[in-house]
């Protein structure tokens, strides 16, 4: 019997003909790595998970002072902390999934080159620190709520919705990214010009009220517009301004930004090995 007979090639992304289930196989994989990025995230830090809290609590505090006490921007009754932290909690997310997604491939080039497993792994695992660390801020906002006596109402209820929608979009626009940034070195400079310019466009120091209302349908082709207000619109019980056009839009965007990432992840996968 030749050696022919026991031949068997491997091309990332090609040759494997059950890719998807490929993601349940090696499911152990995605946790180890996951693990690992929540473990470094922190590592020879000197307050370690608190970081969690400080970006976006001082973040929330810039905020207040900017847009609360010299702009005297709106914030619809509801307590203007709270009405920024409410915002920051799905923007912070969003940012730190979507950074950290997009530099994942360039960051485990080692691994990519040696060995087969399905690369979207990589990018997905590495939105799980985004998880926690939105766990961790979460409890600020619980504390703030305390603080001001303000209790929620089952509206609360609907935030895994728009934190659904948040995750999705971090991935979706993460794995866009992330296959550009193998080729396109220049992408790891262009991510946080990005995720600042966002910052300020979306609706996280202010409501989307003030913006006039004949750009407001064209203002929420920013997914992240009906997203912050809806996760707003759950934490105040129903007091912020929230409508089924900004999430119909934010969905609808949201789920073409997913279909775009995924294909174009997909079909520059194969190169990976060979260009990283």
């Amino acid at each position: 019997m030749s050696n022919k007979d026991f031949e068997f090639t491997i091309e990332a992304g090609k040759a494997e003909r059950h890719y998807w289930m490929d993601l349940w196989r090696y499911r152990e994989l995605f946790y180890i790595l996951a693990w690992r990025d929540i473990a470094v995230q922190y590592k020879q830090t000197i307050i370690g998970v608190l970081w969690a809290v400080i970006r976006p609590l001082l973040t929330m505090m810039i905020f207040v002072i900017v847009f609360g006490k010299i702009a005297k921007l709106p914030s619809e009754g509801v307590p203007y902390p709270i009405y920024v932290f409410a915002a920051m909690l799905p923007w912070t997310f969003f940012s730190t999934a979507f950074s950290s997604a997009s530099n994942s491939l360039i960051g485990n080039s080692n691994l990519i080159s040696k060995v087969y497993f399905p690369r979207m792994i990589i990018p997905s695992a590495t939105v799980i620190v985004a998880v926690v660390d939105f766990l961790i801020s979460f409890v600020i906002l619980l504390g703030l709520m305390v603080w001001y006596q303000y209790l929620p109402n089952w509206h609360i209820l609907t935030l895994p919705i728009f934190l659904l929608l948040v995750f999705f979009a971090a991935l979706g626009a993460g794995l866009y990214v992330a296959a550009l940034n193998v080729k396109y070195r220049d992408f790891r400079f262009v991510v946080p010009f990005i995720v600042q310019l966002g910052l300020y466009i979306s609706p996280v120091g202010f409501s989307t009220t003030i913006v006039p209302e004949k750009y407001q349908l064209l203002y929420y082709l920013n997914p992240m517009v009906g997203v912050i207000d809806g996760f707003r619109w759950a934490i105040s019980g129903g007091k912020t301004a929230f409508n089924l056009t900004e999430l119909t839009v934010s969905v609808v965007i949201i789920t073409l930004i997913c279909i775009i990432g995924i294909i174009h992840f997909r079909k520059t996968e194969k190169v990976f090995a060979d260009v990283i």
